[in-house]
């Protein structure tokens, strides 16, 4: 236990593509809490680019079930939800096996944060500091798989190939698929999900590219498509890409994005399964053997098996948030098509 006082840096998001760094002086620990100094916090191209854009409905919460995200999206504000750090200081109540022990937490981007034992999560011994940085996207990509429920002989396709688009590919290697598929707009993801596995792999502006993807489909179409491209006019090609009663998870959180839905024809008759998946919660089915525990448990081992630190492309520290921002930005709105920063990470002198 230490009485200092330390200057901690913090990431907010002051108005739309605006982000800055500010000095938060944090005091010793209170009684049931302790300090993390902060190893690096990896940036979620999905949700944080939202924030970046000031496209968060302002009429909801940015995430019920994390304490520290229990506000509105109003500027300014702090966001991010993948950091490790190790424990350096803890105060009076707290076991003193902390001490020294590295953690994870859902906690905004900065280099020290405060928190009581029950908000971290132990890192293994065996899982690398950055490594550890995608517990969040792994459980997301198992979340997505547990409720599309795929199928022995089933054709899927994947929309997007992002960080969690690519774990999610991997994922579905696993499984005894007839074909599995993957859609993005980006050269270099379309190259990787091929290397990874991906039976076909084509660009969604590319009428000719979709044809080839769709002809082992046939009429039935694939059974399964996700959508985590983050792009609301994807649903559009989920819908072209499906048949009757085919399974369509939605991934993605759009914000305040919107976009025109062909739910007439095809999609009607087709009696089309729309599921939207998200990983705060687990799917009713499931809970009777499943919580969120046993979910870490196997994401642990996901990322044991797939070492997704491979998939890091920047380390950078928290001064260049702002270019860094705008660069991942750029990417996705296309002004920057051939870039590919497939996941970026904040790295701290601590």
């Amino acid at each position: 236990m230490s009485d200092s006082v330390i200057t901690a840096k913090q990431l907010w998001f002051t108005a739309p593509q605006q982000v800055e760094i500010r000095m938060q002086q944090l005091s010793a620990p209170a009684p049931g809490k302790m300090l993390v100094a902060v190893k690096c916090s990896a940036l979620s191209a999905g949700t944080e680019l939202l924030v970046y854009r000031g496209l968060l409905p302002d009429n909801m919460v940015l995430d019920a079930t994390l304490p520290l995200m229990q506000h509105s999206a109003g500027y300014p504000l702090q966001y991010g939800y993948a950091s490790v750090g190790v424990v350096v200081s803890i105060g009076e109540g707290v076991e003193a096996h902390w001490l020294g022990q590295r953690v994870f937490a859902f906690q905004p981007h900065a280099s020290h944060f405060i928190a009581a034992p029950g908000e971290v999560i132990v890192v293994p011994d065996d899982v690398k500091t950055e490594a550890a940085l995608f517990l969040a996207n792994m459980e997301t990509a198992v979340n997505l798989l547990q409720d599309g429920n795929p199928q022995l002989g089933e054709h899927a396709v994947v929309l997007g190939q992002g960080i969690v688009g690519v774990l999610l590919l991997q994922l579905l290697r696993q499984f005894p698929l007839a074909s599995l598929s993957a859609v993005d707009a980006i050269v270099a993801r379309r190259e990787r999900a091929e290397v990874l596995g991906a039976y076909r792999v084509a660009d969604p502006a590319d009428a000719q590219a979709l044809a080839a993807l769709m002809q082992p489909l046939g009429e039935r179409g694939a059974d399964l498509v996700y959508e985590v491209s983050g792009v609301p006019d994807a649903l559009n090609l989920a819908i072209n890409l499906s048949g009757f009663t085919s399974r369509i998870v939605i991934g993605s959180w759009y914000g305040s994005k919107s976009a025109h839905i062909a739910l007439g024809g095809a999609a009607h008759r087709n009696r089309l399964q729309f599921i939207t998946s998200q990983v705060s919660t687990l799917a009713p089915a499931l809970s009777g053997r499943w919580d969120k525990q046993r979910r870490f448990t196997l994401a642990w081992e996901m990322i044991r098996q797939l070492r997704p630190q491979q998939w890091i492309r920047e380390r950078v520290a928290l001064e260049a948030a702002p270019s860094l921002y705008q660069r991942l930005h750029q990417q996705q709105t296309g002004s920057s098509a051939n870039d590919d920063v497939l996941q970026a990470i904040f790295v701290y002198d601590n």
